[in-house]
């Protein structure tokens, strides 16, 4: 079975690739060939081409035909649309990776389900998303286009710091100063460690019973996100001074992290996985937040040129922090 991952090197994508390759998969990856934090995936033939430029992945990939393609590098319908044309009639599977962040918001039902509406007025990214899966839907009902649309939530990897702001956070709290969570730090959330998405994403490839659907793969483990932060703080050795800023004051103060927040994570989410399971019956998150939090603080103390600490966005917490316990 031979199969296309778009991508292939991410904090999704490379623990996806590696995992085909062990189940037996002939995989080639196509991306832009960069260095990447990640190790090459060993078993894989690597293509290299700009999943944003359709003539140079149609010029990557020849005249090939795949029994999968896989695409976590499409995010505009523009994109998804250049790929209906181009794998039309040359793949029986095409899989878009949506995000969660489509589901409505404000969530007014948990646990969301597969056929929780899409809607979200707060974040374009979303929006981009939901208008991929319409097309993709349009092309499976109206051409036979054999669509699969898998939607993550918040995943990561040891790379990835699951707070905005990254590094500078952890840094503040062995610092001992305070950090900033959004609202009152009681909304759930659900991440999910990548080893653990590909463990349901995997045995969906080249499985016929997905064709036209949707589903998504999280953890069944739900936290505050004060213990997302509390949890990053005991990792690092240390414990959390943490205050809580108004997820609208926070998005004004700090722009770049207001669709993320006021669109996504201001909401508790908690997913129902009832669909995964039944598709892969022996799918099960199995890395707890504390593991995940171990290996992030692990990476980057063995990283340090990843130890970015952003000074203007550290003063501008404490500018937060000062107004907020006037």
């Amino acid at each position: 079975m031979k199969a296309l991952l778009i991508g292939g090197t991410g904090i999704i994508s490379s623990e996806c690739s590696r995992l085909a390759v062990e189940r037996g998969w002939e995989l080639t990856v196509l991306n832009r060939g960069l260095e990447s934090s990640r190790p090459p995936i060993e078993g894989a033939e690597v293509l290299v081409g700009d999943a944003t430029d359709p003539a140079s992945v149609r010029a990557a990939i020849g005249s090939r035909t795949f029994d999968t393609v896989a695409t976590f590098r499409a995010f505009t319908p523009e994109q998804v649309q250049a790929d209906v044309e181009l794998f039309a009639g040359r793949t029986g599977q095409y899989v878009f990776i949506s995000s969660a962040s489509a589901y409505s918001k404000p969530v007014v039902r948990l646990p969301i389900t597969e056929s929780t509406p899409l809607r979200n007025p707060f974040w374009r990214y979303s929006r981009d998303k939901i208008a991929c899966e319409d097309l993709l839907v349009a092309a499976y009902r109206e051409q036979d286009f054999p669509a699969t649309i898998v939607r993550p939530s918040h995943t990561y990897d040891p790379t990835l710091i699951p707070l905005d702001g990254g590094w500078t956070m952890i840094d503040r709290m062995r610092r001992g100063k305070p950090v900033v969570v959004h609202g009152d730090g009681t909304s759930f959330w659900t991440l999910t460690h990548s080893r653990d998405f590909a463990k349901g994403f995997v045995p969906l490839l080249g499985d016929p019973r997905t064709l036209g659907d949707a589903v998504h793969i999280t953890s069944d483990e739900h936290l505050t996100w004060d213990a997302v932060a509390q949890g990053l703080a005991t990792a690092a050795g240390t414990t959390a001074d943490i205050v809580h800023v108004g997820s609208e004051r926070l998005g004004r103060a700090l722009p770049e992290w207001k669709d993320g927040i006021v669109g996504d994570k201001a909401h508790s989410l908690i997913f129902d996985n009832a669909k995964i399971k039944s598709i892969v019956p022996d799918f099960v998150a199995t890395t707890t937040w504390a593991q995940g939090a171990r290996e992030i603080v692990e990476w980057y103390d063995a990283h340090p040129e990843q130890q970015v600490v952003d000074t203007e966005l550290d003063q501008k917490l404490d500018e937060l922090v000062a107004a907020e316990r006037a």
